[in-house]
């Protein structure tokens, strides 16, 4: 590869001096399929690479994360899990650890164990969003592989303040829900498959900022300082106006009220506690708490029909057979019900149950319609979109 151009020798603007020396901060949001694709973006980086790279990817807050490890032995690149408080360096790959949001304040990490956003922590959203309000348009930003729409809303925010939006092509990715909500929602700079992405983003970190956008961000630069969203969460229930019409719905993770946001043509929702959906991952989280809900409805009836059936043994020893019998039909009609939702959650259908006394039981569940589980989830669409080409579109940043 040949030797990439001086920075210092370009005309441009030259990073904030809290960037500490680093061209670019190039922000990465992966789920589904982040894995390899990590892996396979950071085997093609240089060992010179002049720029930060922070990843979030979803993972288990009860498993240890070995994505660091497994990207030392891909690329040249040192990876280590971000430290909170940590200064941003050049050429090194900071991972978000279990279950912290990896947030950017002026030249260093920021770790918090915020509330969740899009039912993920760490999330893509708050990564993006407190880079982008940072460092504007010395950022950029980098959707690979995923379900739904996390990132989405802070790849928004890195094109709001100037920054570079990057997509893995839909069609390139095992799982592309992440970046085809990202082509259809955001101003999309570059659409590309895995393999040029290393190629384009060793270009970005090699080409400056324009003169006139980076004086422009540095003179309405925010207050960096200021706790983000995800650190705090709101004072909407002491401020006014409220940031957004409230809805008919509550939040999955906290039971609150959600507030309405709606930007951008997205649909969005948020908690006071500072919870935030799209309205793809509520619908998400609203099926899981479904299905929380469905099995617990088994649970219960299963119960009933326990106890109904030791009400109808005492029953039997006291000569008192016509209350038996009534004890053991009520639990013949919780069995059938358990075994109705059972059988939806296990094949995601309505199926036909072994039911006891069938005459109470068809009475009694009477057009009991399907429920909803994980198995009745559509499978990822892998078919290529219209709403974007294949190619990368030039960009001047």
């Amino acid at each position: 590869m040949p030797k990439r151009p001086s920075i210092q020798n370009q005309s441009g603007a030259s990073p904030p001096p809290d960037l500490n020396g680093t061209s670019r901060l190039i922000v990465v949001g992966a789920s589904a399929g982040g894995v390899e694709a990590l892996t396979q973006l950071a085997r093609g980086l240089p060992d010179d690479f002049p720029a930060s790279i922070l990843v979030v990817i979803h993972i288990s807050p009860q498993a240890p994360s070995l994505m660091p490890a497994i990207l030392n032995r891909s690329g040249p690149l040192p990876a280590e899990h971000a430290e909170n408080g940590e200064t941003i360096r050049p050429g090194r790959i900071y991972v978000a650890p279990p279950n912290r949001h990896l947030l950017v304040k002026p030249g260093r990490l920021m770790l918090t164990v915020g509330p969740k956003e899009n039912s993920a922590r760490p999330a893509v959203d708050p990564l993006f969003r407190t880079a982008a309000r940072a460092y504007g348009p010395w950022v950029v930003g980098v959707i690979l592989s995923g379900g739904l729409d996390d990132g989405t809303v802070g790849l928004l925010e890195v094109k709001r303040n100037g920054g570079v939006a990057v997509v893995q092509d839909p069609e390139d990715a095992p799982f592309p829900g992440m970046p085809e909500s990202a082509v259809r929602n955001v101003d999309v700079d570059h659409v590309l498959p895995l393999s040029d992405i290393p190629a384009l983003l060793v270009h970005l970190a090699n080409k400056p900022v324009p003169r006139a956008k980076g004086a422009a961000f540095m003179k309405h630069r925010r207050d960096t300082d200021e706790p983000d969203i995800s650190e705090v969460g709101t004072d909407a229930l002491k401020s006014k106006p409220l940031p957004g019409p409230p809805s008919a719905f509550t939040c999955p993770e906290c039971g609150g009220a959600l507030w309405e946001l709606a930007s951008d043509n997205l649909l969005r929702y948020r908690c006071h506690v500072g919870h935030a959906y799209t309205a793809e991952a509520l619908a998400s989280a609203q099926v899981e708490k479904l299905e929380d809900a469905l099995w617990s409805a088994v649970r219960a009836l299963e119960e009933h029909a326990a106890m109904r059936r030791r009400m109808a043994a005492r029953a039997l020893k006291g000569n008192l057979s016509q209350m038996a019998e009534q004890y053991q039909n009520q639990a013949g009609a919780a069995e059938a019900r358990a075994a109705v939702i059972r059988e939806v959650l296990v094949n995601g259908r309505k199926g036909t149950a072994r039911r006891e006394n069938a005459e109470e039981v068809a009475k009694e569940s009477h057009d009991r319609g399907p429920g909803t589980g994980r198995n009745s989830h559509p499978q990822p669409n892998r078919r290529r979109t219209n709403s974007h080409p294949r190619q990368s579109k030039p960009h001047n940043a």
